[in-house]
Order: structure tokens, then sequence, then C-alpha cells
């Protein structure tokens, strides 16, 4: 195939995957399900750890719901590092098979395998997951309360440049291309849940993040059709920044607290988010919502931590992040009783353990320990 056809067939899978964007068909209500399965995913390196943990205080959070059968914690079994290079799949088919029996999806860190590491050039899971289970949002919560910080972020999570990162070309020696993909409906999607979170929690302040003086057709296209989405809304107050004054307005004091819902296209989101998260205390504090019309993951927003595993301090890794996302887990079940009981346990425990994941301090299995007697 020639890169001419290579990017040919690119634009048509784009094509295809508009239109099936017009035939997506809204989940039904959980709250009204007479079951919810929730699927657990262990992940990589300590992935399986921090799961453990997390499993462990949701058995006994959920313990009532669990035990009259309207809540199933179902393991899936298979999406590691070491099966998706044996199968050459970047998700097994029979693994996705089996996620998509779930309703919620609870997933540890998986790694992707990158240049000069010397294992097969598949494609992240995570960038997989979201395009199979069409996973548009990737919403981040960061409060600091002490510093007057709440902010939400809405990722786009299915596009950008993530959603074409492994079809990059080498046209020869001296030259390769990597793509960007900006659709409409992806766009307008993603803005429409962002404006409505901020309505429903008191009008918030709306901030939509591109560089768009620079990438004109797909960042210009991603702010204008934002700022469509917000003429729906006018009593909310809209503004827009380019990621690299945000990035430094993020920790500038005399701006930060102005923040509140943040709009970014997928690139800029993993970036500013992770950024936000440091200044929280960490990316183990934080976790991350994957939202679609049909299903939804939740995650911890750190990596698998091969270093942790390597150095043999794995047992160090701090749950946190993961259990962050299993409240909003809890919310989006509509068990929002559950998720304020967990985050009281969890404030408690960021309060009360010294976790700082360098193989001093607190255990995995003293964080559990501790918040399960909290509970």
């Amino acid at each position: 195939m020639t890169y001419l056809e290579h990017f040919e067939q690119i634009v048509k899978d784009q094509l295809a995957r508009v239109e099936a964007m017009k035939e997506a068909q809204a989940a039904p209500d959980l709250t009204s399900k007479e079951k919810i399965i929730i699927g657990t995913i262990d992940g990589d390196g300590i992935g399986p750890i921090i799961m453990d943990s997390c499993r462990q205080i949701l058995e006994k959070l959920l313990a009532d719901e669990i035990g009259s059968g309207r809540i199933e914690l179902r393991r899936i079994e298979g999406l590691t590092i070491e099966n998706r290079i044996a199968k050459m799949e970047t998700v097994p088919a029979e693994v996705l098979a089996e996620i998509k029996k779930c309703d919620l999806l609870l997933k540890g860190p998986t790694t992707t395998p990158g240049k000069g590491d010397g294992m097969p050039n598949l494609e992240s899971a995570n960038v997989t997951l979201r395009r199979e289970l069409d996973l548009f949002a990737n919403v981040r919560p960061v409060v600091i309360p002490e510093q007057g910080i709440d902010w939400i972020f809405y990722r786009e999570n299915t596009e950008g440049e993530y959603a074409l990162g492994s079809r990059g070309v080498e046209i020869n020696d001296d030259i390769s291309i990597d793509f960007k993909v900006t659709t409409t409906i992806g766009t307008q999607r993603l803005a429409r849940a962002a404006f409505e979170y901020a309505k429903n929690n008191g009008n918030k302040n709306v901030s939509i993040v591109t560089k768009a003086n620079i990438m004109k057709k797909t960042d210009g296209k991603f702010l204008s059709l934002c700022m469509d989405v917000a003429k729906d809304y006018p009593e909310i107050k809209v503004d827009d920044w380019y990621v690299d004054i945000m990035a430094a307005n993020l920790i500038n004091p005399l701006f930060n607290k102005g923040f509140n819902v943040v709009i970014l296209p997928n690139l800029y989101g993993d970036i500013i988010t992770d950024e936000a998260a440091q200044m929280q205390g960490g990316v183990g504090t934080a976790g991350s919502a994957n939202i679609g019309d049909r299903y939804a993951m939740f995650e911890a927003i750190h990596g698998s931590a091969p270093r942790m595993v390597a150095d043999g301090i794995a047992e160090y890794a701090n749950p946190s992040s993961l259990c962050r996302a299993a409240c909003m887990m809890l919310r989006h079940a509509g068990m929002a009783d559950r998720a304020e009981a967990l985050e009281k346990a969890l404030d408690a425990a960021a309060a009360g353990l010294d976790m700082p994941g360098d193989g001093t301090g607190n255990t995995a299995m003293d964080f559990t320990a501790f918040v399960l007697e909290q509970l």
C-alpha cells in the first residue's frame, strides 16, 4: 500500500466512524436496572495490586447489593501485555467480548509498548477501548480546597492525535507524518456534556483549551463548535485559552481559582490533567471516568509503573487513584451515598497515611486495611 492509499483508507475509516456515531443509541438508566455488572480489569505492573485493594473495599462497601444480586463484581481476565503480545491484538477479541457484557468497567493501568523497549508496536489498550466502546468523554476532577481550586476537565477521548496515533506513515528515511482528526459530532457531544455538567452544578465557568491559532483546521473547528454549543447556555460564562497559557495559568494563583469546567481536545487534555493532578498531590491521587452513550469505564490516571515493579517496590503502590475512580463510578450508577462514604474514607487515608511510592512509608495493604476500618 502506498502512503497515498494509506491516507485514503484513514479518511474512509473516519468517515465510517462518523456515520456510526450518528447511529449511536443511549444506554439504559442504570438506576432502574435489576442487575448491574461491574467488570474489573487488573491490567499490568502495579495494576493487580491496586485493583486487589479496590475490590476488597468495594466488596465491603457494596456487601448488601452484592449479596442481593443487584451488583456483580466480575473479573475480566486477559488484558495483560503478555497476552496482548501473544495474540498480537491490542485488546484480544475474546476479552473485548467479555467487556461488552458489562455495564461498567473499573480498569487498572495497562502497559503500552514504546519505541526502543523491544516489544511489538501495539496500540494503547486505553485508546482501543475508548474507540471500541465509543467512550467520548474523559472526565477528570481535581479539587484542592485549601487553594480554592475546584476543577473538572472534559477531555475529548476518541479523536485528536490519539485516534490515529498508530497509523502514521514514514514517507521515506527523511520524513514521517502522523495525523489528527476532529469531527463535528465528536466535538459537539463532548461540549454538550461539559456544559450540562456546568449547568447542573450551579452554572460553573467553562474554559475551552486549544491551539487554534496554529492548528487552524482541527483545533479551529473544535473551538468554533464548542462556542456554538455555548450559545445554548447563555447563563454560563465562557472563555478560551491556548494550551500553553493554560498550562502556565493552572499554577498561577491569580488565575487558577477562576477555572471550573475545562474542555480540551485529546492530547492537550492528557497533558493538562496530569499537571492538574500533580498539583492535587500527584497522579496517584486522581481518578478518571470515560463516558459514552452505552458504556462507561473508570480508571486511575497513572500508568502501570514498571519502574516500581523493576525496583521491587510494587507493594508500595498507592490505590487512591483507582479508588477515586470507583467513587466516580458509584456516582454514575446512582449510588451517591456509597460514593460519599468512600470519599470520606479516602480523605482520611490521604491525611493519615504516608505513601510516597518510593519504597518507604505505607504499603497498599496498609491502605486497604485503613480504608476498610474507616468504612
